[in-house]
């Protein structure tokens, strides 16, 4: 196709800049498989040679001596309605796969790689032949939402990004009406303790907008122990909670097995702890997120993590309680220099 369709003008809804996560491939011997979905268009030096040959940026895999095909699972960072999909070879022009093809899967939830296997995929874009260093558009005639899509090589070689253009379609399970990230250093919450922030501060948790890398995280140090780190916060003003977000985007290999938030109304017992997010598993480098409860007013939250690793951001999604609005406007107001004060006043 030599003409680019329109579709692409639509949002890549695998990319990483809106939370995509590359969460399986059998095989990325030669070039890593989270390449396929960076948002910055392939880039190629020459003579860049590592101890496995030349670095390519892309998904390459090693040459396959038995029956098979090479395979990666893309969770989708906005589900949607998948409308068109580029499979670019960029730079890969002895070492691309003569046939590719394209599935995809809706399911629950934050499923392990294995339990993907174990989805019922649909063909999106049947076996197709491919060609090195070009980009090839396939459209899509599927009118279903989908969470995740599997990229599949035949038989091999590399595949330098993987783009899903669609329209995203949200779970309103998920759409909290009015909702505020009570949990946000930008609405007045702080961290007022952690058990370890050995590469990074815990007060990235609660930073504005999405880590960009996994340097604007918070990362412990590896435990040797059978304890577990944890931070604790101070919410921005009284509240009660309806959303968790727990994002361990970026975090692959040193991610938190299992994680909880825990909640407590310091204006009656500070030491009185309770669930509001139990024991969860979490997943690597995925953007989870729970539904609570919300029938709780709490004034502070504890994430912990178990047994240890990074987390990229924490989010408290929620109301403020009226008392805890009147506290924040007072505070707001006290702190205001006198002529800022009698103009706010009126």
């Amino acid at each position: 196709m030599s003409e680019v369709p329109g579709w692409t003008r639509l949002p890549d809804l695998a990319s990483r800049a809106v939370g995509g996560s590359v969460v399986w491939a059998n095989d990325e011997f030669f070039a890593e498989r989270e390449n396929l979905i960076r948002a910055a268009e392939p880039a190629y030096q020459t003579y860049t040679f590592g101890h496995k040959g030349q670095v390519y940026d892309g998904w390459e895999t090693r040459r396959r001596r038995s029956p098979g095909d090479d395979q990666a699972v893309v969770r989708l960072g906005l589900p949607g309605i998948v409308r068109g999909v580029v499979v670019d070879t960029a730079f890969f022009t002895g070492n691309y796969p003569p046939h590719g093809s394209v599935e995809a899967t809706s399911v629950e939830g934050y499923p392990s790689p294995d339990e993907l296997a174990a989805a019922e995929w649909e063909v999106l874009v049947p076996k197709s032949p491919l060609g090195g260093n070009q980009k090839h558009y396939f459209e899509v005639f599927v009118e279903r939402r989908y969470t995740h899509v599997r990229l599949t090589m035949h038989p091999d070689g590399g595949v330098a990004r993987l783009r899903v253009f669609g329209e995203p379609v949200a779970d309103p399970r998920f759409l909290v009406a009015g909702a505020l990230d009570l949990a946000a250093l930008e609405n007045g919450a702080s961290v007022t303790g952690c058990s370890n922030m050995f590469y990074s501060s815990p007060s990235n948790l609660i930073a504005p907008g999405q880590a960009n890398l996994m340097g604007e995280g918070w990362e412990t140090a590896r435990r040797r122990d059978d304890g577990n780190d944890w931070v604790a916060l101070k919410l921005a003003e009284a509240g009660t909670v309806t959303l968790a977000e727990l994002d361990t985007s970026h975090f692959s290999g040193n991610a938190p097995a299992w994680a909880s938030v825990l909640g407590c109304d310091a204006r009656k017992d500070p030491d009185a702890w309770f669930d509001l997010l139990p024991r969860t598993r979490l997943q690597p480098d995925t953007r989870h997120r729970f539904r609570l409860a919300g029938d709780v007013e709490v004034t502070h939250a504890r994430l912990d993590i178990f047994p240890d690793g990074g987390m990229a951001r924490l989010r408290l999604f929620g109301a403020l309680t009226a008392s805890g609005h009147e506290a924040l406007t007072r505070r707001w107001l006290d702190l205001l220099p006198p002529a800022h004060a009698r103009l706010v006043a009126g």
